[in-house]
């Protein structure tokens, strides 16, 4: 393969392999169990199959598939185990390395943007990709004045493989469930049309990133590396070593899981307070636990700005909710559109609601974990339950939407981890508007 598939009649065919492929292999699989095949080993085997056709599809074709492939791979930890054990490593591994585009197509990208002497900006150029992802791959390289650097070059056909995906995956939304149970894709789907300019542009990001560097340069916690330079579809910048996330999130020990839990949290507060940015891309590939223990940042490509730093009625909510004051939560949130005029809400249900989101401020540390994220999600989605009945009269006022989505998917990337985390601590320090209740004050959760 040369470069990304452009036509869409091949990336609609491979797309559609999925959910064909998925069926494919249950067809045999019953015709297995039917020959006597034992039903646990041909149902892991099919399984097994799938994830690696999923990685293998969604990987190759990159663009909005992989995009949709990375943000699955953050809420895998809410869904069921037996669902979600055969996709993690596969999901996983689309947050930094899925199939590489051969040297040949980067060298053209960057004779293009850099002109055809572009080596010698370069006192050496690694060929082999270190990171690839939905919209570029990076390689690593050493600058003429010796800094080694990240070389991030984007996909030729990028843009046409977002937009035309993100059209393609919205017609077979409906056939999600057939390849990854469990979930709806088109409210995700929605919100990446309406951010596909921001992930291309480069200048962009690289602005973005300049900030964010320059707001934590020589910071104890957290680390964010220099933009060196910028042009058209590559951006390179200084290079950071460090533990990915996702290694973390596989073979870390309690100590490492805890730190990094902590600092991840700590990060996507900071970032609105310190650098008046919002980092909209939270999933495990974009960061690093490094060995003096900060956490590096990588990949500004989706950044909101927040002149204002979050808006200072989330903390307040939080603590209302914390206190218990059912009525002033209700009233709160109608203010900030989240219950429309007109909409019957009851304040103790309400309440209800949203108490067990809370449960990881009413301790001075707390363990987050897939057990616990799961149990909100059985809550949240059984239409008998009081909870599911709360949920749909609620509303996402537009102003909300990328900080509830990164907060949604940061929660599943904290529950991965599975840190013993001083949440509160975090949120009383650094949430715009937050004054929690004294723990002794608290009464124990519904």
């Amino acid at each position: 393969m040369s470069r990304v598939p452009r036509k869409a009649i091949v990336r609609t065919a491979k797309l559609a392999t999925l959910p064909i492929g998925v069926a494919g292999r249950a067809a045999v699989g019953a015709g297995r169990r039917l020959g006597g095949a034992p039903a646990d080993m041909v149902t892991a085997q099919l399984q097994e199959r799938t994830a690696a056709q999923l990685f293998s599809v969604l990987g190759e074709l990159k663009g909005g598939a992989m995009k949709v492939g990375q943000a699955l791979s953050i809420v895998e930890a809410a869904m069921p185990e037996e669902v979600a054990r055969p996709y993690r490593a596969t999901l996983t591994k689309l947050q930094d390395s899925a199939p590489a585009l051969p040297a040949a197509t980067v060298h053209e990208v960057l004779a293009r943007e850099l002109g055809p002497r572009w080596r010698t900006k370069f006192a050496d150029f690694d060929d082999a990709p270190a990171a690839s992802a939905s919209v570029g791959q990076v390689h690593r390289a050493t600058w003429k004045d010796g800094r080694t650097v990240a070389v991030k070059v984007q996909y030729p056909g990028a843009r046409e493989a977002l937009v035309g995906d993100f059209t393609r995956l919205a017609r077979v939304a409906r056939m999600s469930a057939s390849w990854l149970p469990g979930l709806d894709l088109g409210p995700l789907l929605e919100e990446f049309v309406d951010r596909v300019e921001d992930e291309l542009d480069y200048a962009r990001e690289a602005a973005s990133q300049r900030t964010f560097a320059e707001t934590f340069d020589g910071d104890p916690d957290v680390v964010v590396p220099a933009v060196v330079h910028q042009k058209g579809a590559v951006l390179i910048t200084e290079w950071l070593d460090g533990t990915p996330l996702s290694r973390v999130i596989a073979e870390g020990t309690p100590a490492q899981r805890s730190r990094a839990g902590a600092a991840y949290l700590e990060f996507l507060l900071r970032g609105p307070h310190e650098a008046r940015l919002l980092h909209a891309d939270p999933h495990p590939g974009n960061f690093r636990m490094t060995d003096d223990g900060r956490i590096g940042v990588l990949d500004f490509g989706s950044v909101d700005p927040l002149p204002g730093g979050l808006p200072v009625p989330m903390g307040r909510l939080v603590s209302t909710a914390m206190a218990g004051e059912a009525d002033a939560l209700l009233a709160g949130l109608r203010a900030e559109g989240f219950v429309r005029p007109g909409v019957d809400v009851d304040a103790d249900e309400l309440l209800a609601f949203l108490v067990p989101f809370a449960e990881p401020l009413r301790t001075e540390t707390f363990r987050f974990d897939r057990d616990w994220l799961r149990a909100q999600y059985v809550r949240l989605q059984d239409p008998r339950s009081t909870a599911f009945r709360t949920g749909i009269r609620l509303n996402l006022p537009p102003e909300y939407l990328l900080i509830h989505r990164v907060w949604v998917g940061g929660l599943g990337v904290l529950c991965q981890i599975g840190g013993e985390v001083p949440a509160r601590g975090i949120l009383d320090d650094w949430m715009p508007g937050a004054d929690l209740p004294l723990l002794d004050g608290l009464d124990d959760p519904a």
